[in-house]
């Protein structure tokens, strides 16, 4: 009786132990988030920021783990449960390192990423470092996350050399793993490529597959572009090394945009050339830089004008066009109508000369005697 009123009483103080160290770790947690938050209210600190937004969830398990693992240090009963517990919180306390690790690489990232805006119009070099930024975060958490993989295999004694042999034997997985994955490799490699080449960063304006849109996500296997009418193109990331693509913002979002118009030869051209000027100076969409009025091509029936002008990006770009293109049809149409793109037919009166006048019959009908 004594012997079972006292496993009673030790189960009792060990499952008391546990609840109080998950408690007290809770405790902790909110203590250490409610500080960082309070320090970020006072400090515009990006760093103290971000700690207190991506540190929250780790911590959650991090923090009672480390609390168990002191309380389950000092009860030397029931051996048993207790191997079991501390087997179930080495593999937690791997998990929540491992988290931890992996939130950290978005903390480093929004101060990376703090001192450089993709929202102003200059921002080649912000969309560079975004790029680089986003693809090495995965790959440092995907590296996270094969290590924890490992360190839990270890942990346990009959699985150890498989952990082992997972961290030392490298060269021979890497051979295996070539064999049974090549093209994840080559797709990963691919990302890698991309990432320090950049034949294409976020918000890049792009024309793939005849859509035009904006590169929206860059991953390690796809890259999904925003198309201008919000559908999404998701493409394997190896595409952009296998097929050619237009990039409209490689080194500048300036671009130069066109306008034709077909009108006819009796137009005055240079009339329309200052028209043209006069459009483009009440222009929003205009930035100043470069226009132009030619003759650029003729045929038969009229002659082709093109509108040459510059805009600050793609987006803009379009706006311009299409409001010249609507302005000098307008113009064209209710100043020069003679001058619209018109057929023209000859029409010659031929006299028709198959039947014999009145005179030539008479005569032909009188038979000399």
């Amino acid at each position: 009786m004594n012997s079972f009123q006292g496993d009673i009483g030790g189960i009792l103080t060990f499952v008391l132990v546990v609840c109080g160290s998950i408690a007290g770790g809770l405790v902790a947690r909110f203590i250490v988030i409610a500080t960082l938050k309070a320090a970020g209210r006072k400090d515009s600190s990006v760093l103290i920021k971000s700690l207190a937004r991506h540190t929250a969830g780790p911590l959650y398990l991090l923090l009672p783990l480390i609390a168990l693992s002191v309380s389950l240090e000092m009860i030397d009963r029931f051996p048993i449960p207790l191997e079991a517990a501390r087997q179930a919180a080495v593999v937690l306390f791997i998990i929540s390192i491992a988290w931890l690790l992996a939130k950290l690489t978005f903390v480093i990232e929004d101060i990376i990423l703090a001192r450089f805006r993709i929202d102003v119009k200059d921002n080649l070099k912000a969309r560079k470092i975004y790029t680089q930024v986003q693809f090495f975060k995965r790959s440092v958490i995907v590296a996270i996350g094969i290590i924890a993989i490992a360190m839990i295999l270890m942990s346990f004694s009959r699985v150890r050399q498989i952990g082992t042999a997972l961290l030392a034997s490298a060269g021979v997985i890497g051979i295996i793993i070539g064999f049974a994955a090549q093209r994840t490799l080559s797709t990963f490699l691919a990302g890698l490529q991309i990432a320090i080449a950049q034949p294409f960063r976020i918000d890049d304006v792009v024309v793939i597959e005849g859509e035009w849109g904006r590169i929206e996500e860059i991953t390690l296997t796809y890259v999904v572009v925003r198309i201008w009418d919000l559908r999404r193109l998701v493409l394997p990331i190896t595409y952009f090394l296998e097929k050619p693509f237009q990039n409209w913002t490689r080194e500048s979002a300036h671009l130069l945009c066109t306008v034709y118009v077909y009108t006819d030869y009796t137009v005055s051209v240079e009339k329309i050339r200052q028209k043209l000027h006069r459009i483009l100076q009440k222009s929003e969409y205009w930035d100043k830089k470069v226009w132009n009025l030619q003759v650029t091509g003729t045929n038969e029936k009229s002659i082709e004008l093109r509108a040459l002008m510059s805009a600050q990006d793609g987006p803009t770009a379009w706006n311009l066009r299409c409001e010249v293109r609507e302005k000098l049809i307008e113009y064209i149409r209710t100043e020069y109508p003679d001058s619209l793109p018109r057929v023209r037919t000859d029409v010659t009166m031929i006299a028709d000369t198959s039947a014999p006048s009145s005179g030539s019959s008479r005569g032909s009908s009188e038979q000399p005697h």
